[in-house]
């Protein structure tokens, strides 16, 4: 599988894959075979299958049984799960049926009533692993549900499996040794993103109705944006993390937050509803905000602010594209619209990387032991590896010679810091929190904003590797702590959104490696027609505790652009 795999790994792989392989063909026979009767229940929202078990409708085995058939064919394409337990889904959406009340669960008027969900690997499921693609944390059940999960479970949401996740947490494609590589359902040669990236692939699959996954520099956002699917980044405190497993435990200059994953805005706010402020556990300090409606009238009118360019890395043509589809939408809806220039968003790369990486990354590495390490990790974890006088070669001469000097800035700041260096990191963040509500919120007098997912869509496998900082888009809002949305707006269109001579002789451009990697050269890793109907979407981002503010701009964004060929069903095997 890997170059460097050691025989108790290769055991350990075979050994998973059986019995992933063993749970799904349990499943498929408890689940029978496909019925007419499947679509509806896959192109259905987790509101609309939650009502519709409740009303008597649709039975909860009904549902079940055809998600755990899409599911299997989904893994066989795409390698999504890490864990599967479709048999035991499906008994439990039996005993949902017949009125039995689980021992550890509420089942009876559950908001979730009879929703098939899937979870991120990274949170803990009773009796199963939380390996996070660790050999060294496999074969270690956990003995409780996440909080999260909990509270899902207890609204009667049934627990297809667990879903794949990228080595460390740290990259934005889905890949580890244990596990392998997950796949995008909209284009299987494409990433689907990461770390949350198997959630997303699921979801997309129309392989699960709801998704919970977790985000400290895009990782609910990013696969999410590659895949199509809608997600609420929140600010850090609204939703519980108790039993969300940490591969950088004690670290908090920029904190893991978990959020919903769905495909409809109306999935991720009902997680919302139930799941703010709800704190699982007497010894769990969550602040007790519970979800506060954010009252929407036909007359409300909203004023957003949007850029295409955050002065890091310009935008591809669909990106950019995305963006403006959506700011039209907002301004034929009667809201007011401006454009606005972020404040030194290379400031924000420099403090991003210089806390993440203040220990040498020597805590998130630590777990690897043995096992090989993902090429996407190398330039990531570059920086605190060499001495501090070819740190300052390198970045010279990539800035006289290529002419990048925000590089330069942030390999710099990629090092290992003293504990006196980490404060004056932490004292310079929120400086430039404040920035952004002075230059920002209070100048612009804006409600939210509406910005770039990241600059391309889902590129080709394996090629993040040496663009590591296309994440900028995203981090800059965990940095911020803004709670922020994505909303999937177009699919890229390879004539509309070709890169072309007179693109790139205008507007603004940073004129980084990054972008010549980008845009330039014979092998360019934007490319529309390789990249032709993948999904396109934006962020939309609030103030710091405004969830439920962000959640309804979602929605009138969504209500907005209209119909599209995104949502449940939008997939076709």
């Amino acid at each position: 599988m890997w170059p460097l795999e050691s025989a108790s790994l290769r055991q350990l792989v075979d050994a998973k894959d059986a019995e992933r392989t063993a749970a799904i063909a349990e499943g498929l026979t408890e689940a029978g075979p496909a019925s007419e009767d499947d679509h509806q229940f896959l192109c259905a929202t987790a509101v609309y299958i939650a009502q519709q078990v409740q009303s008597g409708q649709w039975t909860a085995g009904q549902v079940v049984r055809a998600y755990v058939r899409r599911a299997a064919l989904a893994h066989s394409r795409f390698n999504c799960f890490t864990t599967v337990r479709f048999k035991e889904a499906i008994e439990e959406a039996d005993a949902l049926d017949a009125g039995v009340v689980l021992a550890a669960h509420k089942t009876s008027r559950g908001k979730f009533l009879g929703v098939p969900i899937t979870i991120k690997d990274q949170y803990d499921l009773a009796g199963y692993d939380t390996s996070n693609g660790y050999s060294s944390w496999a074969n270690n059940p956990a003995s409780e549900d996440a909080g999260l999960v909990k509270i899902l479970r207890d609204e009667g949401g049934i627990v297809l499996g667990k879903t794949n996740v990228c080595q460390t947490l740290l990259f934005f494609e889905t890949v580890n040794p244990v596990f392998g590589r997950t796949s995008n359902p909209w284009n299987a040669k494409h990433t689907c993103g990461g770390s949350s990236g198997g959630e997303a692939t699921v979801l997309s699959a129309d392989a699960s109705a709801l998704g919970i996954g977790t985000d400290k520099g895009g990782s609910l956002r990013i696969p999410s944006f590659y895949c199509g699917l809608y997600t609420l980044k929140p600010t850090l405190g609204r939703i519980t993390k108790a039993g969300l497993s940490s591969t950088t435990p004690g670290f908090d200059g920029v904190a893991v937050v978990g959020g919903p994953m769905g495909r409809s805005v109306d999935d991720v706010d009902a997680v919302a509803r139930i799941s703010f402020g709800r704190a699982t556990q007497d010894s769990e300090s969550l602040p007790p905000v519970p979800y506060s409606e954010f009252v929407v009238t036909p007359s409300t009118r909203l004023r957003f602010g949007f850029y295409t360019f955050d002065g890091c890395i310009r935008a591809s043509p669909a990106t950019q594209r995305a963006v403006f589809e959506t700011v039209a939408a907002l301004r034929n809806a009667g809201h007011e619209v401006v454009e606005f220039t972020p404040p030194d968003i290379t400031t924000a790369v420099e403090l991003f990387v210089g806390l993440t990486s203040a220990d040498g990354y020597s805590t998130m590495l630590e777990p690897i032991g043995s096992d090989p390490i993902m090429d996407e990790l190398f330039l990531v974890t570059l920086g605190p590896k060499l001495p501090g006088f070819v740190r300052s070669i390198v970045g010279w001469l990539v800035e006289k010679v290529l002419g990048d000097e925000k590089f330069r800035r942030t390999f710099a700041a990629s090092k290992t810091s003293t504990v006196a260096g980490y404060f004056k990191l932490n004292v310079a963040r929120s400086q430039y929190i404040s920035r952004w509500y002075k230059e920002v919120w209070d100048q612009g007098a804006f409600d939210g904003l509406i910005v770039p997912s990241q600059a391309i869509p889902a590129p080709l496998h394996g090629s993040t590797k040496m663009v590591p900082q296309l994440a900028v888009s995203t981090f800059l809002f965990n940095l911020l702590d803004f709670p922020t949305g994505v909303v999937p707006v177009t699919r890229v269109d390879p004539i509309k959104d070709a890169v072309t001579s007179e693109w790139l002789a205008k507007g603004p451009s940073a004129g980084t490696m990054v972008e010549r990697r980008l845009f330039h050269g014979a092998t360019p890793i934007y490319d529309a027609k390789a990249m032709s109907g993948l999904p396109v979407g934006v962020q939309i981002v609030g103030r710091c505790w405004e969830d439920e503010k962000v959640l309804a701009m979602m929605r009138i964004a969504d209500d907005a652009l209209g119909k599209r060929s995104f949502g449940p069903g939008s997939w076709t095997p």
